[in-house]
């Protein structure tokens, strides 16, 4: 072990030992809650897990108003959320390892978990934060124990499973916006082994981006339900838990906010034609002005068994088997503007198994394994339409049709379609294993296999006249065949793993280290339009991680330290080349970069009743290799990707007499400047946000119910969640956060 480790293995063993003499000057109170999370697919404590990892139990998420992916934002260290395509399609950003690729195909490096089944698609996401035992985010490459591979870490949203005693619970809220929202729960035994819980969610609003165009829909609206039955059956050799959900989502969409350019939102195209462009005049920073707010759709189904079978009083197998099914329909207008500049429909349709089986030691020794197989297929169905400054009648004849498209340079005036069917199967085996020496430290190591395929048949992408008629054939290019389609295929063959060291110098001090390569496989480019040299396949990417860290619980479990270093290098990401002059992209790889940063957690317990938390995260990308445009990007930072992160938290809870209790919580979310381009171009960068929201609740000594006042972004704070340069198009596209909101709850339990 080098010296400066020793030295800091020395310094929190004395403290840890120095703590039952402190601890008497402290007035006595409970101190930290305990989370058992199944991050190694073992229950253990959070503070057990050698690796660096934020966990939320089901009352943090509550008393954090955690209602949707992106609120995860506001608690997880390092951790970005981009919304291009709307909060019902999140793109997940972890430690600067993220994608630019936007299309409905892709799967991201950030993987998905629903109670252990991958969800790779957006899709078949659907609505998953409701009826929730509690949040993981896993940070680093993963693989030697999850049921997919991939590059940046994983999301594990873990929810209640059937009790075996009758209750449930209820929670309605209205807010701000003419929000109303309903969440409940309830469950009850069936047989002495059989128990069934029913769960849902509802929540309904009127859009908060404010829309001038006479008659015209306000943006930005929320408008979804989801449900899930689960039965639960239980005896002394098996656990098996079925579950089945369904969602929907279908709010009046997003609305775009352009910035303009200095020719205006469209100026460079209009101004040839004698026409102004729209410099936003007379708008609000939230509004927008456009008959072309449409109603975005996802709905979603889904199927899942996951059993627990105890071979012997040593080993256990563990089968988790899903079926997933989703379509998304999400049509935009892509400059906010009563002009017709650009809009798109996007709609995807996926269909999903997968099936993950691990045997799983318990020998009670030095010595444990895990070892799994996991398969997965997903067919997907993707179509693109855009259509750009269909409002021009380039030839002047007093109609819009094909002659403009043909005079138009096939780009004016025109609808561009692609559409296609991917197929995408994964096999892997992987494995994991600890053997405990010394008394006090643990060698941990891990390898796996994967087989990636991947087909894509039947692309066409068509140049189209705003009446759909086809023009052109685009790709694959032919002049004779206007529906001619193309394929492209890969196959991928990786080893990755893992290996690690923990030392437990005193019982609550846990020092870590480890090594681990992750891989994401190779992916087809969704956003090719205008040329056969967009159709591309990019290399997998792969990922070499080493961390280590340290975790701690002194003074009775009134204090919790943790903290890690991490060093990255990255390789063949994959991002779309988007050029802002011709919108022709391409999916490539940028060939290497380097990531490297720091991670400090601290939890405190000062005085009764009384708790404080704060988290740290400081990042520096660099790209070391690699070029987009034709530009050098060397030196460049990654795409979401702040330097600094923080995010803080006082929680108090009072008495009130024979009123009860009141638990008070206040949040703080810090975020510093962050690019959207690889090309690091002013216009795509944002300045930064902080976040404050807060929460009331009171209730009875008792707590069956309760009622609470809070509020969200209570500084009314501005941000862009994207940034894309459309300079060809005379703006900057972006997506701005929500602005302040506020309301009440009432919760009850039976």
């Amino acid at each position: 072990m080098p010296r400066h480790s020793l030295r800091l293995a020395g310094l929190v063993s004395a403290a840890a030992l120095a703590q039952g003499a402190l601890a008497q000057d402290i007035e006595r109170s409970s101190g930290i809650d305990e989370i058992i999370v199944t991050a190694q697919k073992r229950s253990e404590s959070v503070q057990d897990v050698p690796i660096a990892i934020t966990a939320l139990s089901a009352d943090q998420l509550a008393k954090q108003q955690i209602r949707r992916a992106e609120d995860l934002i506001t608690s997880v260290p390092s951790f970005q959320v981009n919304s291009v395509l709307g909060d019902g399609i999140p793109i997940f950003s972890l430690r600067g390892i993220s994608m630019s690729d936007f299309s409905l195909a892709q799967n991201g490096p950030i993987a998905v978990y629903y109670d252990e089944v991958y969800k790779g698609n957006a899709a078949i996401l659907g609505l998953g934060l409701f009826d929730l035992e509690r949040v993981e985010v896993l940070k680093g490459p993963q693989g030697t124990l999850y049921g997919r591979n991939t590059t940046g870490g994983a999301v594990n949203f873990i929810s209640r499973k059937p009790g075996f005693e009758t209750g449930g619970n209820l929670t309605l809220g209205y807010g701000r916006f003419n929000q109303f929202t309903a969440d409940g729960a309830a469950q009850t035994p069936l047989t002495e082994n059989i128990a069934m819980r029913l769960a849902f969610t509802f929540d309904r609003a009127q859009g908060w981006q404010k829309n001038n165009f006479p008659g015209g829909h306000d943006a930005s609206q929320v408008r979804q339900y989801g449900i899930r039955g689960s039965v639960r059956f239980q005896n002394d050799t098996i656990d098996l838990t079925v579950r089945g959900s369904t969602s929907l989502q279908n709010p009046w969409n997003y609305g775009s906010i352009a910035i303009p350019g200095p020719e205006g939102v469209g100026g460079p195209v209009y101004n040839a034609f004698g026409l102004p462009g729209a410099f936003r005049t007379g708008l609000d920073k939230r509004e927008v002005n456009t008959p072309d707010i449409y109603r975005r759709n996802i709905r979603t189904y889904a199927l899942a068994a996951n059993a627990d079978i105890e071979l012997s009083d040593v080993l256990t197998l563990t089968s988790i088997t899903s079926w997933d099914r989703g379509t998304v329909l999400n049509p935009e207008d892509g400059d906010g503007t009563p002009l017709k500049i650009t809009g798109a429909t996007y709609y995807g349709r996926t269909k999903q198994i997968t099936q993950d089986l691990r045997l799983t030691s318990d020998f009670n020794g030095d010595f444990d394994f895990i070892l799994g197989g996991y398969f997965s297929n997903e067919k997907i169905h993707n179509s693109t339409d855009t259509n750009f400054f269909t409002d021009i009648d380039v030839n002047g004849d007093g109609n819009i049709d094909a002659a403009d498209c043909i005079d138009g340079g096939g780009f004016i005036s025109c609808n561009i379609l692609n559409r296609f069917n991917q197929k995408k199967t994964s096999l892997a085996v992987y494995s994991d294993a600890t053997y405990d020496f010394l008394e006090t430290f643990t060698l941990r190591a891990g390898l796996r296999y994967t087989h990636d395929r991947g087909k894509l048949r039947d692309f066409i992408a068509q140049t189209r006249a705003v009446d759909l008629t086809p023009i052109w054939n685009n790709i694959p290019g032919s002049d004779t065949d206007l529906f001619a389609t193309t394929s492209r295929d890969f196959k991928n063959d990786n080893v990755s793993g893992r290996i690690g060291i923990d030392y437990k110098p005193v019982d609550k001090v846990l020092l870590y280290a480890n090594y681990s390569r992750g891989y994401r496989s190779a992916a087809f480019s969704g956003q090719a339009f205008f040329s056969p040299g967009e159709l591309t396949v990019a290399k997998p990417e792969k990922l070499e991680a080493l961390e280590g860290g340290f975790k701690t619980e002194f003074f009775d479990r009134r204090v919790r330290l943790n903290g890690s270093v991490y060093r990255y290098n990255y390789k063949n990401q994959q991002f779309i080349d988007v050029d802002p002059a011709t919108t022709e992209a391409a999916l490539i790889n940028l060939p290497k970069a380097r990531i490297t940063g720091a991670e400090l957690d601290l939890n405190v317990v000062p005085v009764q009743n009384l708790t404080l938390t704060t988290a740290v995260g400081l990042l520096d990308t660099k790209v070391l290799e690699g070029s987009a445009q034709g530009v050098d990007v060397k030196g460049n930072r990654l795409i979401s990707a702040p330097k600094f992160t923080l995010s803080a938290s006082a929680e108090w809870s009072a008495p009130l007499g024979t009123w009860g209790r009141a638990d008070t919580r206040i949040d703080l979310a810090h975020a510093s400047g962050q690019y959207f381009d690889i090309l690091n171009r002013r216009n795509t960068f944002d300045d930064g946000y902080t976040l404050l929201n807060g929460r009331i609740r009171i209730y009875p000594e008792h707590d069956r119910f309760g009622l609470a006042f809070w509020v969200k972004n209570l500084t009314n704070a501005y941000y862009y969640t994207n940034m894309i340069d459309a300079s060809v198009l005379g703006y900057t596209y972006t997506h701005i956060n929500p602005p302040r909101t506020f309301g009440v709850t009432v919760d009850m339990s039976f």
